[in-house]
């Protein structure tokens, strides 16, 4: 086995990059990082029905948005059928498979017929020491598991395991069509590439079974072996589409960070003391097996989005320009820096003003949006505000911005105490009325940085335009007289 810790993600492109996959593949890459050694990428598309290519180039493109890039590879299964075959030529002639020409349809009447009489419904051996099959028959290839003994490995996390022989049927290794099944083909490949450590779901213990004697009868090194424990929902379940979204590319689109993904996927399943918040080098510098659990790791969206939350506000303001604009576009809201439009600076402030209070990047766009467009609706608790009694505190501010110059925060808020003298209120009853004015809604950074933000022509054509609301929704409700 080589001195350098050689690992490999193998997913099958049947399908998205899902959660647990993605874990897995952290897992990997954190693991041959730790150790400066090399992380290789297998794609497992031997099954032509199910694989496609886009999964396989979802895959990839998820991969890349966490940034958990691969030393060797991707690897193709299906452009390596040679060594599959030629390995089950040589089980066969070493007497260690057979050919089996049991259908399928047999095969399920046997099952059935083995569960009605409280049989074991295992593979029965019907073709195991047959001698009159043709050779151009079509059959499928069983590997040749004794009834003798046990077999057992170390798995780094659960600790020993072992099963008798007898409880492992002879498994196919070549469908019919000559095909592989991914017993043979991943443990071809993990002996050519000599992989040092397997990490993957404990799901995959049983198949680990059937691996093991399959890399000792093609005499190549076993590797260690990390059964992680799956990821399940908050009701204990198995994670699925029902706790929501389970592929990568959905909480991209969601408003992820990448960075927040792969520390919170980090967590499902491993720790390093209380801490909770890592950086990826700092997940490189800790990543141990020995401290992932051997329970399964329960998903919570609402700390998914309080670590994503905490990264948003750690992550440089000029990146998070960057990948909030496909949600400013997402939302119809004009391009920053284009001709009459906000400029990049303009960008950045309002970035440092509202990531405070945004947990994703689509819940920034939102908070942004109403500074880039040149109308606003009004959501309910901000149309409640806007009512005949604040006119006169809201056409006084418009008056005061109209007539200013600097709009800057600390030139705004002087305006607003005097106002709120003036009318013998309040603060916040001078502040939550021209929010809701010039937002749309009753939540927003300090009033002062939203004036400044929004500019002076804006904010007074904002005011103007709710005073005009109230007095139409007057118009049109009149109170009734008592």
């Amino acid at each position: 086995m080589p001195d350098r810790v050689r690992v490999r993600f193998a997913p099958s492109p049947t399908g998205s990059l899902h959660l647990g996959s993605a874990r897995t593949a952290l897992f990997n890459f954190l693991y041959a990082r730790h150790h400066g050694g090399v992380n290789v990428l297998r794609i497992e598309d031997t099954d032509a029905a199910r694989s496609t290519e886009a999964s396989a180039e979802g895959i990839l493109d998820g991969l890349a948005w966490l940034g958990l890039d691969w030393d060797e590879g991707p690897l193709y299964q299906s452009q390596r059928l040679s060594h599959y075959a030629r390995a089950v030529e040589d089980l066969l002639s070493r007497g260690l498979a057979y050919r089996c020409v049991c259908t399928p349809e047999e095969l399920k009447q046997r099952r059935e017929a083995a569960l009605a009489a409280s049989r074991p419904p295992g593979y029965d051996g019907r073709c195991r020491d047959r001698r009159d099959i043709p050779a151009d028959a079509p059959a499928a290839v069983r590997f040749r598991v004794s009834d003798e003994g046990e077999t057992a490995f170390p798995d780094l996390v659960k600790g020993p395991l072992v099963k008798r022989n007898a409880e492992i049927d002879d498994f196919v290794i070549q469908r019919t069509d000559g095909s592989p099944l991914f017993y043979l083909s991943g443990a071809v490949d993990d002996a050519e590439v000599a992989i040092t450590h397997v990490i993957r779901g404990d799901d995959h213990v049983p198949n680990t079974f059937k691996q093991v004697l399959l890399w000792r009868a093609l005499g190549a090194p076993v590797p260690a072996f990390a059964h992680v424990p799956l990821i399940h929902g908050l009701d204990k379940g198995r994670l699925s589409k029902r706790h929501g979204a389970t592929s990568i590319q959905a909480y991209r689109d969601l408003g992820f960070l990448p960075a927040a993904m792969n520390n919170y996927l980090a967590r499902l399943g491993w720790s390093a003391g209380d801490q909770e918040i890592f950086t990826l080098e700092e997940l490189i510098e800790k990543f141990t097996l020995e401290h992932v659990g051997k329970s399964p790791a329960i998903f919570n969206p609402e700390k998914l989005l309080w670590v994503n939350a905490h990264h948003l506000r750690e992550t440089p303001v000029t990146e998070l320009a960057d990948r909030v604009q496909p949600f400013l576009e997402r939302l119809n809201a004009p391009p920053i820096g284009s001709p009459g439009r906000r400029e990049e600076a303009w960008l950045l402030r309002a970035i440092e003003a509202h990531r405070e209070r945004s947990r994703t990047l689509a819940e920034l766009a939102e908070m942004l949006v109403p500074f880039l467009v040149d109308e606003i609706a009004y959501e309910p608790p901000a149309a409640k505000v806007l009512t005949e009694g604040v006119m006169g505190p809201l056409a006084e501010v418009a008056a005061r911005i109209a007539a200013m110059t600097d709009t800057r925060p600390e030139a705004v808020e002087p305006v607003f105490r005097e106002i709120a003298e003036q009318y013998g209120i309040k603060l916040a009853q001078v502040a939550q009325p021209v929010r809701a004015a010039l937002v749309g809604r009753t939540v927003s950074p300090g009033i002062f940085e939203v004036v400044a933000l929004m500019g002076r022509e804006k904010t007074v054509a904002r005011l103007r335009r709710a005073l005009a609301h109230i007095e139409k929704s007057a118009e049109e409700n009149p109170e009734k007289p008592d």
